[in-house]
């Protein structure tokens, strides 16, 4: 039996790269994904890859921070499906950069808003499902939020996630008695479509080959390569599972063995 069979997950924030791995895998492992993103075309195309004939799939343009919407992607999960037995939260904001320096707070606050607290909402708006059953919610937090990288700066991201994963304990611990489970995926440099642009711009700005910026990177970890979205919705789907079921309010690690802790 595949790991998701007969379940239902919620994935946020399906775009082109983890999301999408993550509904993938939902898929692939015999479960229902209910598709959230902001651009209805997007999930559209991405629904229709997946699951052309649309029996497992479902979707609805999701802001995250708009509870309205929220509870309707949830709404939606339980109409299709008539159940949700997990949230994976991929959806955030990632693209701000900078330090304390160069702060504009306003921005830094919209970062806190959708990555801390759109999260949050997206939670909420599943409990009442999730409640009946029991289940998993997986956040996707950051490397970063507890080893800052040297190549680029991300502090408001970075405190989003931190505050995300301290969130973490104390859902884990209010949700536990009705049997639903907490968890968060910290991902480091991960080969997918935001680090293939890294990789790109900085072989550019350097005048070297792509190869070479993308070996630099690899030489940071204890395995001779990076880790990839692929991998990372791995041990999303994984925690999601019932074969996650004694795991909650941890974080794992998925970055090669850059960061060991």
């Amino acid at each position: 039996m595949s790991l998701l069979t007969g379940k239902t997950v919620v994935v946020s924030g399906v775009g082109a790269g983890l999301g999408r791995q993550v509904a993938a895998a939902v898929v692939r492992d015999g479960g229902n994904a209910v598709l959230g993103a902001r651009t209805e075309a997007h999930l559209a195309k991405t629904a229709g890859e997946l699951d052309p004939d649309g029996a497992r799939t479902a979707y609805r343009a999701t802001d995250i921070t708009d509870e309205g919407q929220c509870r309707e992607l949830a709404a939606l999960a339980c109409e299709r499906f008539g159940r949700i037995d997990g949230v994976v939260h991929v959806a955030a904001w990632d693209s701000y950069f900078g330090g304390i320096e160069d702060a504009d707070f306003e921005s830094w606050a919209g970062v806190v808003d959708v990555n801390l607290l759109g999260t949050l909402r997206m939670t909420r708006a599943c409990l009442p499902a999730l409640k009946e059953r029991g289940g998993s919610v997986v956040f996707i937090g950051t490397q970063s939020a507890v080893a800052a990288p040297s190549q680029v700066r991300q502090a408001a991201y970075a405190a989003s996630k931190g505050a995300l994963t301290s969130a973490m304990y104390s859902l884990a611990r209010e949700l536990g008695p009705h049997r639903i489970r907490v968890n968060t995926v910290l991902p480091g440099w991960m080969w997918g479509p935001p680090v293939e642009a890294y990789v790109r711009f900085t072989a550019q700005g350097e005048g070297v080959p792509e190869a070479e910026v993308r070996r630099r990177l690899a030489e940071r970890m204890a395995l001779p390569e990076l880790a990839t979205d692929g991998d990372v919705a791995d041990a999303a789907v994984f925690l999601a599972s019932e074969r996650a079921r004694a795991i909650t309010g941890q974080s794992l690690l998925v970055n090669a063995g850059e960061l060991m802790r």
